[in-house]
């Protein structure tokens, strides 16, 4: 018996299938080249990341509980609340520097010398001819000069004689960065500030858009909002404009996932952070719109209409512990509870909330986009 032909077409199907086979298999290679150029970059950024945050929490522990408890304090006249909130702000550069080194694994002996190290940096000690005086100081600088010290201290840590060699050596380093190096950083963010600040006076509108917008995503993202706004020194409109923003990216997220979350998630973004969303705006970007265009909407309200201001300890914190919202009292006084009910809390939730029902409708939005792991 004769062997039975092949189909006609088996010839094209077997082509067309080792096509696909090979596009497939370019493509993951594609795919894994870069996963690892991806992989690559990761540690630096990480390692950024570390680096602010720990610097954040350096603020929070001193700079920013200090201007809580001072307010506070002068609210309820109480004055040990007054005392110890000023203390606390002094404290910001040796706050900063242990706090960059602990961010950074350094050992013991490094993070107790950052203290120092922060505090040259930051320039809160001036020590001159028979006098010398404390002031709060420079975040940039601490953090610049603690990070260079506390890098070397752990790299010579290990030897002999470390209670005294690796102490001195960070001293050292951080000291010389934080005199002749972090300065020229403070100033080149001072007078970026300096232009937001007057920028947003003479140029409300636009400017309020663009402040309360990028304000409030720095918030979002796993980036420190807060040292940014002190670094750049934003006051008046400018830091009135970014504390909307960040307000309505923490109370919009707040409402707008409340079918999700519930009480639970309502106060852990409405007076924690909308960083908490970073998660799901990876997995769907779509949800990062509403918030986002409602800050743009606010912003301008807040620097036209209602002339809103704030403190640079304020600007970046949006709700988060009520601070921004102390910050805007210790700036414009009491009277200001119904614009702060106003502009922080009731409009970011509403016009939020009427953003992301169309995008709901159209499916942009789905169900369960918004869960929290709480």
């Amino acid at each position: 018996m004769g062997r039975t032909p092949a189909p006609a077409g088996g010839s094209a199907w077997r082509d067309m299938a080792q096509q696909r086979a090979s596009t497939k298999a370019k493509s993951l290679r594609q795919q894994e080249s870069r996963s690892r150029a991806a992989a690559s970059g990761s540690p630096l950024l990480n390692y950024a990341v570390n680096v602010f945050n720990a610097m954040a929490l350096g603020l929070f522990a001193s700079l920013i509980v200090g201007v809580i408890l001072e307010q506070v304090g002068k609210l309820v006249n109480i004055d040990v609340l007054v005392r110890f909130g000023q203390f606390a702000k002094l404290l910001m550069g040796p706050a900063i520097g242990v706090a960059v080194a602990t961010g950074i694994k350094a050992s013991p002996m490094v993070v107790f010398a950052s203290a120092v190290t922060g505090a040259i940096g930051a320039g809160s000690i001036s020590i001159g001819p028979g006098a010398s005086s404390i002031s709060v100081g420079e975040p940039v600088g601490a953090l610049v000069a603690a990070l260079a010290g506390a890098e070397v201290g752990k790299r010579v840590a290990g030897r002999k004689l470390d209670i005294i060699f690796v102490p001195t050596t960070t001293i050292l380093v951080g000291g010389i960065v934080g005199e002749n190096i972090a300065p020229f950083i403070s100033m080149l963010m001072k007078t970026l500030g300096a232009m937001v600040n007057q920028a947003t006076m003479l140029h409300p509108i636009p400017m309020g858009i663009v402040v309360a917008t990028l304000m409030g995503m720095f918030l979002t993202l796993p980036i420190s909002s807060a040292a940014i706004a002190i670094s750049l020194g934003l006051s008046g409109l400018a830091a009135g404009a970014a504390t909307i923003g960040c307000s309505t990216q923490m109370i919009g997220f707040a409402v707008m996932s409340y079918r999700e979350n519930g009480v639970g998630g309502l106060l852990a973004q409405g007076l924690g952070t909308s960083m908490l969303q970073m998660p799901n705006i990876i997995r769907n970007p779509r949800i990062w719109i509403p918030p986002t265009l409602a800050s743009a909407v606010l912003g301008p309200l807040g620097t036209k209409v209602f002339k809103m201001e704030n403190i640079p300890t304020g600007a970046g914190m949006g709700t988060s512990g009520l601070v921004g919202q102390i910050g805007t009292i210790a700036a414009m006084g009491t009277g200001v509870w119904p614009q702060i009910l106003l502009l922080h809390f009731i409009l970011p939730a509403a016009v939020t909330y009427l953003i992301a029902l169309p995008l709901r409708r159209i499916g942009w939005i789905k169900d369960g986009d918004l869960r929290l792991e709480l």
